[in-house]
């Protein structure tokens, strides 16, 4: 049966899973790359990239390939998908991943303003969703079949899908960094009342990962 789920999410030990003012240079955030350490070094980061090394078999490159296996279609926000904000002046902006995007299925963009569906090599197209976030899970669904949909953030994002309890599992890479500020995971969660349990730990020289499901 297929699942909706949150993986490779990584959090500070104070709670944060974005860092402050993101923009064309920051994607994610001033300070947020010291959240994905235990990502960056992983052969399945650079595959998605077209590169070739990084670690394998090790623990962070099974949660890496794990990140992004078996899922039949994501969920962004649209802070996730760029910076531009408001409405969309042209088309140009597509994305932050060039003409390849590591996702290679139908992706859905949650947005308030229209914008027709963006073509991309690979297998990836994404669809801008202005009917909020039932509405893309249920497009989603369809779209991904038997395979898992994937709510692939930002922080917002991930945090209105586990508030309306639509998510069934859960990765996060609890990283030993403290940002001070960024943008809140946990804050007004009460995760043990939404259902979630940890049913696995591992953890490497650069995270703790985490894997909670819903009883």
């Amino acid at each position: 049966m297929s699942k909706v789920r949150v993986a490779g999410f990584s959090v500070s030990l104070d709670g944060f899973s974005a860092g402050v003012e993101q923009s064309l240079g920051d994607p994610l955030g001033r300070r947020g790359p010291e959240l994905f350490q235990w990502f960056f070094h992983t052969r399945t980061f650079r595959s998605m990239h077209g590169k070739e090394g990084g670690s394998v078999a090790d623990i962070d490159d099974e949660f890496a390939h794990r990140a992004m296996d078996n899922f039949g279609a994501f969920i962004l926000g649209r802070n996730m998908f760029g910076p531009v904000r408001g409405p969309w002046l042209d088309d140009s902006w597509k994305g932050w991943w060039g003409d390849n995007p590591p996702y290679h299925a139908p992706t859905f963009v949650l947005t308030h303003h229209e914008r027709e569906p963006l073509v991309m090599e690979g297998g990836t197209t994404f669809h801008f969703v202005t009917g909020g976030i039932v509405e893309a899970l249920e497009r989603a669904k369809q779209a991904a079949g038997h395979k898992d949909v994937k709510i692939g953030g930002g922080v917002s994002t991930a945090r209105q899908y586990l508030k309306a309890g639509l998510i069934d599992s859960l990765h996060l890479a609890s990283v030993p960094v403290l940002l001070g500020q960024g943008e809140p995971l946990f804050e007004g969660l009460d995760l043990h009342a939404l259902g979630f349990s940890v049913t696995n730990r591992k953890s490497s020289e650069h995270a703790t990962h985490l894997t909670l499901e819903k009883a």
